[in-house]
């Protein structure tokens, strides 16, 4: 049996008091649509639908970047979640095969529930995902039968034993596409807030003597982001999670509550991260690296070996082969420092090759952006580079070559050559003393006026 996806995502999360769609809030880094795009993409679906509201133009954007083959299906207003899935039926236009429908706010769905619920639907109509909450509050209560469902109670309907009830309603199910829409098209309006609610299929699908049945999964992938503190919540449960799978996987985190971990973090074992670490977006480390305190990753590479920081940024783009060493203070960006090269301190290295062995001094920068476009610096292997250099790009040092301290390059160096290129010093006796008895005089005056 083939799947489909249908991903509400049309909220605007008024409590998240932000411009901002609800969905594209990030967790890990990564937009919350997206988390749910890649839980349901185990199913390897034949469609994927967006169903899009409050800022459609950027939820869609960020949904087809993730998903090209994904369609966009646009709910003009937001009249209830049964009208928000409706909106998907032209894009499931002659599809034969299960539908699920999924929560663009809800990131934690795992593979495995998503197949549960697929299993379920061999033997069942409709399948709803239910889970045990620890405050039931004022969910919808799942009222079962055995294995069957018999119906959803809101809170405010249920009767004291109803509440009683932990197994509670996600709002997530599964069901055949023809059946879904049959039921959808059943569903009316007539409620407090006009609205047409999914919730409302399972009685409508019992009337039709069909069989209900739901599935159950831990709380947390359940969990829902409606404010700010919802999101913060999630990006906690997100961290807690993945620190800890780093941990299993041999990673140790000197102080594990201090790391900050994007969604796609790779990091080999034996690998050492020190406190007040975070990782952005698209950081690779291999096995055996060190990185110290306070330093910042994202879209990098750091091979076996290396030693990053503390106080160190490495910015998308940094290549660093195995055995190589940046220190405190150090920016990188879209460079590739080779095996065994050192970059220690107080210095910047954009859009450069530095080759195996080389030294870079503090202070040591290359002179990029000339305010227009960005300038490559090609720097040699066992090139030492003084300190205080500026390497003013493009320019190219051989190797074995060498720069004095204060050097301002401007031209190519040629292999084993030392490039100096500063002011000359001039030395003038007593001049110290003159100067300083001047500035005090001066200021003196300057005291006995105010």
């Amino acid at each position: 049996m083939t799947n489909a996806l249908v991903i509400l995502a049309a909220g605007k999360g008024k409590r998240m008091n932000s411009d901002i769609p609800k969905v594209l809030h990030p967790i890990a880094q990564v937009p919350m649509l997206v988390h749910a795009m890649r839980a349901g993409a185990v199913l390897s679906p034949e469609r994927t639908v967006i169903v899009t509201g409050h800022g459609a133009e950027a939820v869609a954007r960020v949904a087809e970047a993730e998903d090209e083959n994904a369609s966009i299906a646009v709910q003009e207003e937001q009249l209830g979640t049964a009208h928000a899935v409706a909106q998907a039926r032209a894009a499931l236009d002659g599809f034969q095969g299960d539908v699920v429908v999924l929560y663009g706010d809800t990131p934690f769905l795992q593979p495995d529930t998503l197949q549960r619920m697929i299993e379920a639907r061999t033997k069942n109509d409709l399948v709803i995902l239910g889970f045990e909450a620890a405050d039931p509050a004022r969910y919808g209560r799942l009222v079962m039968d055995g294995d069957s469902l018999e119906r959803i109670v809101e809170f405010k309907d249920a009767t004291d034993e109803q509440r009683a009830i932990t197994f509670c309603n996600s709002g997530l199910l599964a069901c055949d596409a023809e059946t879904l829409f049959s039921l959808i098209d059943a569903v009316g309006n007539d409620n407090a807030s006009g609205e047409y609610y999914l919730t409302d299929v399972v009685e409508i699908a019992r009337d039709k003597r069909l069989n209900v049945t739901a599935v159950a999964c831990d709380e947390a992938q359940t969990l829902g982001v409606n404010s700010r503190a919802d999101l913060a919540a999630a990006d906690a449960v997100f961290q807690e999670q993945a620190r800890s799978e780093l941990l299993d996987l041999g990673v140790t985190l000197m102080a594990p509550d201090t790391v900050y971990l994007a969604a796609d973090t790779v990091i080999g074992r034996d690998t050492v991260i020190e406190p007040n670490v975070v990782f952005g977006p698209g950081v690779t480390v291999e096995s055996g690296a060190t990185i110290r305190a306070f330093s910042h990753l994202e879209g990098c590479h750091v091979s076996r070996g290396s030693v990053v920081g503390p106080y160190t940024r490495l910015r998308p783009g940094a290549e660093l082969a195995e055995n190589t060493k940046i220190g405190n203070f150090v920016e990188i960006k879209n460079a590739e420092i080779a095996e065994g090269a050192k970059v220690n301190h107080l210095s910047y290295i954009g859009d450069a090759s530095v080759g195996a062995a080389t030294n870079i001094g503090a202070g040591t920068i290359t002179c990029n952006y000339d305010g227009v476009m960005k300038h490559k610096t090609t720097i040699g292997e066992n090139v030492f580079i003084g300190s205080n250099t500026m390497l003013v790009a493009p320019v190219t040092l051989g190797d074995g070559a060498m720069t004095a301290t204060g050097t301002v390059v401007t031209k190519d160096v040629e292999p084993d050559a030392l490039a100096v290129a500063r002011a000359k010093q001039e030395n003038k006796p007593g001049y110290a003393r003159k100067l300083f008895e001047m500035l005090k005089a001066k200021k003196a005056r300057r005291d006995k006026g105010a």
